[in-house]
């Protein structure tokens, strides 16, 4: 029903060690993120070459490839068109290693679609996604910044005007459940088919701040500013937080999703040992759908 991936980075071993732990650990799949080594930019042929013969050695499909942006992602129009450039190369290297998918967080949509804002954001993802949809790929936006409804919405905008599929979800239960205070399984009813990838990931809330507070300051990125957004929400092993696992994989069955429930732990510490637990708390979860 569902096929089970991880991320290849948070094994800590380089990326060409972390499919093979993913194997190890029992996954089918893994996602990997463009930058560093993989940086579309400047890498080089034979890590490529690597990637791909390893992921096929090993039986991994490659689920995705995770384009950092940074700071604002995609709200600044000045800083744009270098990010734009950025993400259509990490759709030409996921073609490279048979992938098709590529997640990106794109900074906090507005509410009111009349902004200056909404504006410089829909026109980024209207050019990102038709290039995507060129080559038979999608720019997956991650939940969490913002309410999954008003997510979609943006998706449907960009989509039209682009006349292309090349926009879609990367669901994140756990940044819902976190930061945003939405609900993780009616969201998957209102996203529906835009959800072309997901991450398994836990956590709970400590303090409502606002998801427009934490990501702003996330955004500005420095040590101390991180520090006090880790008070108040805490990532947690899978079925150790608040995600509600039973509903949310029964929702994502109704609306006939049947990817990756890609594992993310973002954490330094034992995130390794993490991992393994949750591709066995998933492999005993989805009989009992």
């Amino acid at each position: 029903m569902f096929k089970i991936g991880t991320l290849a980075d948070w094994f800590g071993k380089g990326i060409v060690e972390g499919i093979r732990e993913s194997r190890r650990c029992g996954a089918g799949g893994v996602q990997i993120y463009a930058k560093n080594e993989f940086d579309p930019r400047t890498v080089k042929p034979e890590t490529v070459r690597a990637v791909r013969d390893t992921a096929g050695e090993c039986e991994q499909q490659v689920t995705a490839l995770c384009g950092e942006l940074g700071g604002h992602g995609l709200e600044i129009a000045a800083d744009n068109p270098q990010k734009i450039d950025y993400l259509k190369r990490v759709a030409d290297l996921a073609l490279e290693v048979d992938c098709r998918i590529v997640t990106t967080h794109i900074g906090i949509i507005p509410a009111g679609r009349d902004s200056e804002k909404y504006a410089v954001m829909q026109r980024a993802c209207v050019e990102i996604g038709a290039y995507a949809a060129s080559l038979g790929a999608v720019m997956a936006i991650e939940t969490g910044p913002e309410p999954v409804a008003r997510l979609k919405a943006f998706v449907d905008a960009c989509n039209g005007e682009a006349g292309s599929r090349g926009i879609g979800i990367n669901y994140d239960p756990a940044n819902l459940v976190m930061v945003t205070g939405d609900d993780e399984v009616k969201g998957v009813r209102q996203a529906g088919l835009s959800i072309v990838h997901t991450h398994a990931k836990d956590g709970r809330m400590n303090l409502f701040a606002g998801p427009e507070e934490v990501y702003r300051l996330f955004a500005q990125g420095e040590i101390e500013i991180l520090n006090k957004v880790s008070t108040w929400f805490t990532e947690t092993p899978l079925g150790q937080g608040a995600v509600r696992w039973l509903p949310y994989l029964r929702a994502l069955k109704e609306i006939g999703y049947d990817g990756y429930l890609t594992i993310e732990r973002e954490v330094k510490e034992n995130a390794a040992q993490d991992i393994f637990a949750a591709v066995n708390f998933l492999k005993e979860l989805i009989p009992q759908i």
